[in-house]
């Protein structure tokens, strides 16, 4: 393919690297004469490892040249990836300037060409910016519509400087969103031959995995140090017991938890994370973020009750009360805080989980429900069709399959508030469907 690549900073430096050996013909396009120079001369505007070469071999095989030529670049590509700088603005928003202006002369040279062509965003915005404010700009300068013998994709980047060479060859996955169909099979050309998986999803989708990737990373960061500031304390290596914490793939180091959800709860995390606060507070060693875990699980309560309420008090039917399924555990079950809420504001509240049943709660299980809902029997019902009887709103906290078919069946004239994300309770017949993270 004939690729150009607009910004010749980091990254795209290093798609003028990389591309050209995935057999691509590449014409970099940057405002610095410098830069232009740079990578004429076989020489790499930025330091990184190996890129030096790939550049030399690239220009000396006549698979890469620079311009600052915008209209020459347009005329003699296919496909124009987009790497400009997207500095924050004093509000830490994206500063976008950069990004309009070479839309818009880009859309301004193809109303020159009849011919097909790609434009591929890989500059860091938020979710929408593709498709919300770089689409209309686009298709105002150009004179046509994406569709019309043009595509507009969003393909972010995951390159680490010191390695990026390597990580342009070896990607764990290709993400790219496209506007239209043509776009994706434009994509899947330009990256034909890496390995990992290729991943076709929506521009807004694909513009949020790469804001989650980088937050996801300085949380990591900031849980080590932190976890690790506490254990010197305690007079132990933080690498030590981190090294052995990573060597969990099936837990620690996985996808596990890491699903939207509602809050946690049960025996174990609450008071785990409150005695290790405790651990880190006599030890006078801040912990801001660490310290802050059952707050935000509480703010997580509080979007549940906040969607229930939003019409005022109505008849709820509440599916699960235990901390997950499959258990009859009540301890600091977040759905328990939840119905302790709506009961106290006035709501009438039905309950129903297949696993609790009060004749058979014993030892510190009963002692808490006693505590926080001693009068849990008059709420609780046998059967999911008695619960749902004048129900108004339906709360799923967690509901197996039998009892998902009954909701089905009489979700009609009803709001659903899923707080699991059951994919069978988003196609039921209901007034309204809501989910907490979707």
């Amino acid at each position: 393919m004939k690729v150009s690549i607009f910004g010749l900073g980091y990254v795209g430096a290093v798609s003028c690297a990389c591309l050209p050996e995935l057999g691509h013909e590449v014409i970099g396009v940057d405002i610095s004469p410098s830069k232009v120079k740079m990578i004429n001369d076989g020489q790499s505007p930025v330091v990184e490892e190996g890129i030096n070469e790939l550049i030399e071999a690239a220009v000396k095989a006549g698979r890469l040249r620079a311009t600052e030529n915008l209209e020459d670049a347009i005329a003699n590509t296919e496909v124009s990836l987009i790497s400009v700088a997207t500095p924050s603005n004093a509000n830490y928003t994206p500063n976008l300037a950069a990004v309009d202006a070479v839309i818009r002369s880009i859309g301004q040279a193809l109303r020159n060409k009849s011919g097909r062509h790609t434009i591929v965003l890989r500059s860091t915005v938020q979710p929408g910016t593709t498709e919300d404010r770089v689409r209309p700009i686009l298709e105002e300068a150009a004179g046509r519509k994406v569709g019309d013998r043009l595509s507009l994709v969003f393909n972010p980047e995951f390159l680490r400087e010191g390695s990026s060479v390597k990580d342009f060859h070896q990607p764990p996955q290709t993400v790219y969103g496209s506007v239209d169909d043509a776009g994706y099979e434009v994509m899947e050309q330009l990256y034909k031959g890496l390995p990992g998986e290729f991943v076709r999803t929506s521009c807004r989708v694909a513009e949020s995995v790469k804001y989650l990737c980088n937050v996801f990373h300085a949380m990591k960061i900031v849980f080590a140090n932190e976890a690790g500031s506490v254990l010197k304390a305690c007079g132990l290596d933080g690498r030590e017991v981190m090294k052995i914490f990573c060597q969990d793939k099936q837990l620690n180091i996985s996808a596990a938890y890491l699903r939207p959800g509602f809050a946690f709860g049960g025996s174990c995390l609450p008071k785990e994370v409150k005695g290790f606060v405790t651990l880190a507070r006599s030890m006078d060693v801040p912990i801001p973020v660490l310290g802050s875990l059952l707050d935000s699980n509480d703010t997580h309560i509080d979007r549940a009750y906040d969607m229930i309420a939003r019409d005022g008090r109505r008849k709820v039917a509440l599916f699960g009360l235990a901390f997950k399924p499959g258990t009859d555990d009540m301890r600091d079950s977040p759905l328990v805080t939840l119905a302790e809420r709506l009961l106290g504001k006035g709501f009438e509240l039905s309950i129903y989980d297949n696993f609790v049943k009060i004749s058979r709660l014993l030892g510190k299980n009963k002692e808490f429900i006693d505590r926080e809902i001693p009068h849990l029997n008059r709420l609780l019902r046998e059967t999911p069709e008695q619960v749902l009887e004048g129900a108004e709103v339906i709360v799923i906290g967690h509901a197996d399959a039998a009892a998902r078919q009954v909701i089905a069946a009489h979700a009609a004239g009803k709001r659903i508030v899923d707080l699991s994300g059951y994919a069978d309770l988003r196609e039921a017949p209901a007034a309204e469907y809501g989910g907490i993270c979707w």
